[in-house]
Formats: structure tokens, sequence, C-alpha cells
């Protein structure tokens, strides 16, 4: 039987205050016997003399009611609740994140969620870690590559249809960047991983950040690949603009785990997130996901605000 955290009695102790009533104890005297208010006697007496005969018999009258409300005018109707639920199962997502996408509180959206049974998500435990953050926005940039596949025609993983395979023509590379302070993200898609295209890629990030009105970069943080470690265009990029190459410490993919996040975000949110009829038609989608992403997409390290919030733009240009 639950019982309520801040429960006075327990069901015995209900129960021998009801029989010391009976025995002709005032509410008031056996609500002193047993250390509680009068008010509690007299809310247990008159519940148990309310309680029907199989509720006695059972002890059902002992147990604590629901605090819910009788009435809920604000909560949501099941037509309200479904595209919750549907963004739920289609993407599995957050609370936080949904809110960007069906519009509602975060809090709302995760009384729905435990109310359907689909608020937690198994997961591992998530190991140790450390938090950092440079104080002013475009100091840092972090830099990084990611690979998917081009095709003409879905797959059998979206279609479900095994005679139905996906013939891959080729691969595309998105160059991605993204500021360490706002998070703000520039990428670009490119069909080779070479330190010339790296370079030239971090160049006009760089210059599209000068146009939100941030400074230069004084760091560039990457991992070892070979189109940063030993680029010599990219070296050029980074003494022209004055700012120090890190390089992370090998198999430490968390030092530079601000744009490792975001390309699983654009996976999951972008790259996957529909059944695309070709590479193309998803390639196309992306700028419009970047520019919903730093202006609109609620991020949780930033109070559920967008990275452009934490941009110094002019004022009223930012939403």
């Amino acid at each position: 039987m639950k019982v309520h955290a801040n429960a006075a009695l327990g069901p015995a102790g209900r129960r021998q205050l009801c029989d010391l009533i009976d025995r002709g104890m005032t509410l008031r005297a056996a609500a002193a016997a047993l250390n509680v208010s009068a008010a509690t006697a007299h809310r247990w007496w008159h519940r148990r003399l309310a309680a029907s005969e199989q509720e006695l018999r059972s002890g059902a009258w002992l147990c604590d009611r629901s605090s819910r409300p009788l009435r809920q005018p604000r909560r949501l109707t099941a037509e309200q609740e479904k595209p919750i639920l549907r963004a739920r199962r289609e993407t599995g997502l957050g609370p936080g994140r949904l809110a960007g996408i069906v519009r509602r509180a975060r809090s709302t959206i995760w009384k729905v969620l435990w109310r359907h049974g689909v608020s937690r998500r198994r997961s591992s435990p998530r190991a140790t870690y450390r938090r950092y953050e440079w104080s002013r926005p475009g100091a840092l940039l972090h830099v990084d590559m990611a690979q998917l596949m081009r095709f003409q025609a879905p797959g059998h993983a979206v279609t479900g249809d095994r005679q139905r395979r996906s013939r891959s023509v080729g691969r595309m590379f998105l160059h991605c960047v993204v500021d360490d302070r706002s998070r703000y993200a520039y990428v670009e898609q490119h069909g080779d991983d070479r330190g010339q295209t790296a370079a030239a890629v971090l160049e006009r990030a760089i210059a599209h950040l000068a146009e939100l009105g941030l400074d230069p970069p004084e760091a560039v943080m990457s991992d070892n690949a070979m189109a940063y470690r030993n680029s010599r265009a990219f070296a050029a990029v980074l003494e022209r603009v004055g700012a120090r190459h890190i390089l992370t410490p090998p198999y430490t993919p968390r030092w530079n785990g601000k744009v490792e996040r975001f390309i699983q975000t654009l996976k999951r949110e972008w790259a996957y997130a529909h059944s695309w009829p070709s590479s193309a038609h998803r390639s196309r989608a992306l700028a419009s996901f970047i520019r919903y992403y730093n202006r609109r997409r609620p991020h949780s390290s930033l109070g559920d605000r967008p990275p452009i919030s934490r941009v110094h733009n002019v004022r009223g240009q930012d939403n």
C-alpha cells in the first residue's frame, strides 16, 4: 500500500485512531493521543463513516486518495496530445527538444509523455565529464566532419521491402563549424574531406560570424584528422586570422564534444528524420534546418533558448 511521504499516520495508525473514537474518546483527545491534529482525526473518522461495506472489509478506505483535482480545464485534449506523442514516436526527442517542434511548454510535454508511459528512454550510464565554455562568442570554434551516403532512392531500412536496396552513388562530407559560447553552427556539404576544402569552409565560417558582429576567433579546436593536422591551407587560414590550433588528444572526442554533439543532432533531426526520396532532396533541406537550429530550436545548455540568443547581434534582428 502506498502512503504519502508527508502522511502523519500510516494505515495502522488510521485504524487505531478510529478505534479510539469508537471507545468513546473525542476527536480532539484521540488526535492528541496519536500526536496528530484534530483535522486529521476528523478526516479519517468521517472517511470511515462514509466507507461502504466492501471498502471496510478490504481496507480500501485506509488508502490515500489521489491529489488530482476533479476538474482540469487546462488539460490538453486527446486531439491536442496526438502531435506530441507522434513527434516523440518519430524523433525520440525529450521534452526540451519537442518544445521547439510542437510549440508547447516542456512541462506540459513531460506530463503528456508521463501520462502515456513514454517519458523515459533506456540509455547506458553517462560517463563523467567536466563542462567548459569560453566567455566570448566566436573566441573558440569547434570543427569536425561527418560523412553521409548519396542515394537515388530510399532503401529497405526505410521502405521495409528487402528487395528494394538503396544503391550508393558516392559519399558526401558535412564540414561543420560550431561556436563554443553560443553553439551557433555553420555547415557546408562537399564531395571530399581534403584540407583545402576544410580551410575554405573555415574561412567562410569566420566571415559569416563576422557579419553577425563577432570578432575573429582566438583558437580553433579539431581532432587529429589529416585535413586539419597536416594541411598547409588550413594552417594558413589560422595564421591569417591569428588563431591558434588546438588538437584534441587521441581517443578523447569529448574534448570537441560540442561539435560532436551537434553532428548527432544533425543526423537525427535532419538526415535520418525523414524518408527522403533521394540524397539531393535531403541536401536541399539542410539550409532550412540550420536556420531553424540557429534561430528557433531551443538548446538545453542555453536555458532553452536558440544559439542566436547568445550572439552579439543588432537588437531586434535575432528572432
